[in-house]
């Protein structure tokens, strides 16, 4: 039907030049931004899974923090009580010379002194090592420190992921072993004597050979948690690992589609816009037949 009010083909034309106009901008702007989802008008459904994902990925992301912090926290005081099992062990060794008839009062009275010192630095050390700012061993009867109370580690990304850790009884019963074996774990020294004769020594022995065992069962589990969050840990970053790719294959842009999908636009594009210049010239064929 020829008509010169409605242009059938310049209507037809025009409709494939917007739809070929949005499918342009579309792929452009996905080329632009590297997504293939930009708006939540381009995948709903996608986008609230990847969104979710996004979520997951972040919290698990500062859990791999959370347990590099703990471990590191947990390796200090480690550190520590590394260093009070020397100490223990050399006070053993003193506990066990001044205990032999061959040590004369001089003797016994010089590892009395060498005994008090070690007693006082076992008492910094329990009292003041730190981790943050926050004291880490403290008092075990007291609960002043960070080991002196159960904790919890937040290890994943949902309210249920945690781990607990409690080391409170071991730090409350080895607090109570270090202070009956010098009179300088205190703040406040008292003079000692607890090697100074025979058999005061003697009965040191088998208190500083339980005080060390006690230091290890804490060292124990201090390693067992370690050891766990440095699986946590590696756990976690397959996770974030694998939920990165989840969102890439939901949100990124195939660029080799995507590309030909702009140049299909594009040559629609072009075609629709000469069609529409076409449809111009039916007016004139209209008005050719009114000419005499």
């Amino acid at each position: 039907m020829l008509s010169l009010y409605t242009n059938i083909a310049a209507l037809y034309a025009q409709n494939a030049a917007a739809r070929a106009q949005a499918s342009l901008s579309t792929s452009m702007t996905r080329l632009a931004t590297g997504f293939r989802i930009n708006s939540a008008m381009d995948d709903a459904a996608g986008l609230q899974i990847a969104t979710r994902l996004r979520a997951q990925a972040s919290g698990m992301q500062v859990a791999m923090r959370n347990t590099q912090n703990s471990t590191s926290m947990l390796q200090t005081a480690e550190g520590a009580f590394g260093e009070v099992t020397s100490m223990l062990m050399r006070m053993k060794d003193l506990a066990t010379q001044a205990a032999d008839a061959s040590s004369n009062q001089q003797d016994r009275d010089a590892m009395q002194g060498e005994y008090d010192a070690l007693g006082a630095e076992l008492y910094n050390i329990m009292r003041n090592t730190s981790f943050g700012g926050s004291k880490l061993l403290g008092n075990g009867n007291a609960g002043t420190g960070t080991l002196s109370a159960a904790m919890v580690f937040q290890i994943g990304a949902s309210g249920s992921e945690t781990m607990g850790f409690d080391v409170s009884g071991k730090m409350a019963t080895l607090d109570t072993a270090l202070q009956s074996l010098s009179a300088h774990f205190a703040a406040t020294a008292a003079a000692g004597n607890e090697i100074s004769s025979n058999g005061g020594a003697n009965s040191m022995i088998d208190l500083l050979a339980d005080a060390i065992n006690q230091v290890a069962g804490v060292r124990s589990a201090l390693g067992a948690a370690g050891s766990r969050l440095d699986h946590v840990n590696n756990n976690l970053g397959n996770m974030v690992t694998n939920t990165r790719i989840a969102i890439g294959r939901i949100m990124d842009v195939d660029y080799a589609a995507e590309s030909a999908n702009m140049t299909s636009a594009q040559m629609l594009l072009q075609a629709s816009t000469a069609m529409i210049k076409q449809s111009q010239g039916m007016a004139k064929l209209i008005l050719s037949l009114l000419q005499p």
